[in-house]
């Protein structure tokens, strides 16, 4: 297991185990979180333990072209209860996935060190919240960090039924149009293979990351 030092430096990816784990320690530094998404790797640990760093293999990805919307969630999109903004209210969308309860989770991987790390990269122009609204009540929402034509997905919660497809749905829609070409999920997850996400291997994950997040 590799041990992060005070360098900014992480291992090859290769170097990960089978289940996706590359490297533990280090800081959530703006400097670090943006070498660790522009080199594919992400950081997902519990409140107790060291950080963790994960570059898995497979990849769980979604392409916006692939989003399955289904008939019920298509009327919400076109006449339902909810508005739609991005960028207007990030810390109240992560504070939001740091609270929420999960069905069959006994609690949240979002620390407040995690919390205050992505507000600043928000503060940055790095990280990105989209959100549902229901009158002027903030009912769903995501958030991730955006590098080039990439976008990470970090999170997401919903308050009422539908509010979080809702605001995923206008979010890949805004993302494609802007020239997104891969949101990346990261891992698997049932509710979003049911939404279009699916696996690719990982040194597929890597080349898509390289052309499209050159400067």
């Amino acid at each position: 297991m590799f041990l992060l030092s005070n360098d900014l430096v992480f291992p090859p990816v290769e170097m990960a185990d089978e289940d996706g784990l590359l490297a533990i320690g280090g800081d959530l530094s703006t400097g670090r979180l943006l070498l660790a998404y522009q080199q594919g790797i992400f950081p997902w640990y519990s409140e107790q333990d060291p950080i963790c760093w994960w570059c898995p293999d497979p990849r769980f990805v979604l392409f916006p072209d692939e989003l399955k919307i289904s008939r019920s969630m298509k009327r919400v999109l076109r006449s339902g209860p909810f508005g739609f903004t991005t960028n207007t209210a990030f810390a109240e969308v992560i504070r939001n996935c740091k609270t929420i309860s999960r069905k069959d989770q006994d609690g949240t991987w979002i620390s407040a060190e995690v919390q205050n790390a992505y507000i600043r990269l928000h503060e940055l122009g790095y990280a990105h919240s989209a959100e549902a609204w229901n009158n002027n009540e903030l009912v769903g929402g995501i958030y991730g960090v955006r590098l080039g034509n990439i976008f990470f997905g970090e999170s997401m919660f919903s308050r009422q039924t539908n509010a979080s497809k809702f605001a995923l749905a206008r979010y890949v829609e805004q993302l494609k149009q802007e020239g997104v070409v891969l949101i990346d999920c990261q891992v698997y997850t049932l509710h979003l293979e049911s939404l279009g996400a699916r696996m690719i291997l990982r040194k597929d994950f890597m080349r898509l990351l390289a052309e499209n997040t050159r400067p």
